[in-house]
């Protein structure tokens, strides 16, 4: 795993009504403050990637559909530079990833229907001087291929 990135499980609690899912409390170890939150929605086989952040640290969860959500450590110094993390995250695997600052990261939805992304970052946007640094998705300097991998 790369270093600084953390995996939480997230449970929903179901019942004949539906389910109620808690994703990040203030209470919690895993929380580190607050800066927004936003949804976003990615259709089918988009890519949206890679960026990263210099002051903020982003809580990603799919919270409708399923993603691959990918980290790359391109921190020199890091003892896990180089090293790529994939999680696929949704309605069948519930999980909130944290992406540190500084590691590359990215997601791409998997399956047939659109999914609904949150992000929790530590920092609000700051529309003046956005903390967001990007590269092109087929970057050849990530090692990584956004194509479905067959088993």
């Amino acid at each position: 795993m790369i270093e600084g990135v953390k995996i939480k499980q997230l449970k929903a609690n179901a019942d004949e009504r539906g389910y109620l899912q808690e994703v990040l409390r203030s209470d919690e170890e895993f929380f580190e403050g607050f800066g927004q939150v936003y949804v976003s929605l990615n259709y089918p086989g988009v890519v949206r990637a890679w960026h990263y952040h210099k002051k903020q640290v982003d809580f990603i969860t799919i919270i409708k559909g399923m993603a691959k959500v990918v980290a790359y450590d391109a921190r020199e110094g890091s003892p896990t530079f180089g090293e790529v993390n994939e999680f696929f995250v949704g309605d069948q695997n519930r999980i909130l990833v944290r992406i540190p600052e500084l590691v590359m990261h990215g997601y791409k939805t998997v399956g047939t229907e659109p999914c609904v992304i949150m992000n929790m970052p530590t920092k609000g946007y700051d529309r003046d001087h956005p903390d967001e640094y990007r590269i092109p998705p087929h970057d050849n300097t990530i090692p990584y291929d956004w194509a479905i991998k067959e088993k």
